[in-house]
């Protein structure tokens, strides 16, 4: 083998290591564990990872991808949330990577809640394989809180997929393609069999990727996303009714809306990021009068 390389798990290994630390998948943690050497290959190319890059891995479970990440990054810091994988993370990077086992720094930490000042360096990347009841808050708190972050790659659920990076206008555009839509150009970036995953999961999956984009507007984040939820509430609804009690009446709503433009018969899966933050600067503006 390269020194530069690693050995990637196969379906053998990935069986190994689950049985040698007792695992078995759980739904609760979303816990499928890729065996499939191409399939992280795959990921790793699309996600157009340089030796520029310190690479933030969420979830890494027994390791698959992140020996992909070791070669092509200048560093690997992973996020485990689970103590066992998480104390043998660093054993497998050795074993299959031994000379860029170095490269990796294993936080055990709840990705919700880690901070940006948790990362020894910086992370400019995500690559993961995100557990699928978490996927979307996963996302937006780590764009949030890392503005270091400039791109990224994620296996998500097929639906969550789509839900993340539809545009306004699709039937599934909601609060995630609004809320991610403030950080990044976000894109679907092809489909992952079932078949890669063990045990294998019962939904599709599908690749998604990030590229981060300057904000639309200086307005609060927290108060453009207030005025995001309160319009997807109850989708249906016209903005004026849907927005009346965020702005205390549908009256109310009616003039913020056409003082930013919006139609108030409009609905919220019909506006760009950038009509929210409309509204949101015109009802900031009409309280300070």
């Amino acid at each position: 083998m390269d020194d530069q390389q690693a050995t990637l798990l196969g379906p053998a290994d990935v069986r190994r290591l689950a049985e040698e630390l007792d695992i078995r998948p759980t739904k609760k943690l979303g816990q499928n564990f890729v065996h499939d050497p191409n399939t992280v290959r795959r990921i790793v190319a699309a996600a157009s990872v340089t030796p520029d890059d310190v690479v933030l891995e969420v979830g890494p479970g027994l390791g698959s991808l992140t020996l992909a990440l070791l070669p092509a990054s200048g560093a690997v810091t992973a996020v485990e949330i689970d103590p066992v994988l998480a104390a043998r993370l660093p054993r497998t990077a050795a074993e299959f990577a031994p000379a860029l086992a170095e490269r990796l720094t294993v936080l055990r930490a709840d990705a919700l809640r880690v901070r940006a000042e948790d990362f020894p360096e910086p992370p400019t990347a995500l690559v993961a394989n995100l557990p699928y009841n978490v996927a979307v808050p996963v996302v937006l708190h780590l764009l949030a809180e890392l503005p270091s972050m400039e791109h990224g790659l994620v296996m998500v659920q097929s639906e969550v997929a789509d839900r993340m990076a539809a545009r306004p206008g699709s039937r599934v555009y909601g609060v995630p393609s609004a809320k991610a839509a403030w950080f990044a150009d976000v894109r679907r970036a092809g489909p992952v069999p079932r078949k890669v995953f063990w045990p294998v999961p019962n939904v599709d999956s599908g690749l998604v990727s990030l590229r981060r984009t300057e904000p639309p507007s200086t307005a609060p984040r927290q108060e453009v996303f207030r005025v995001v939820d309160a319009a997807f509430a109850q989708r249906r609804k016209t903005l004026r009714a849907a927005l009346s009690g965020w702005a205390g009446s549908a009256a109310h709503a009616e003039s913020v809306l056409r003082a930013a433009g919006v139609d108030p018969a409009a609905r919220g899966e019909q506006l760009e990021i950038g009509d929210f933050a409309r509204i949101a600067e015109a009802a900031a503006t009409e309280r300070g009068r």
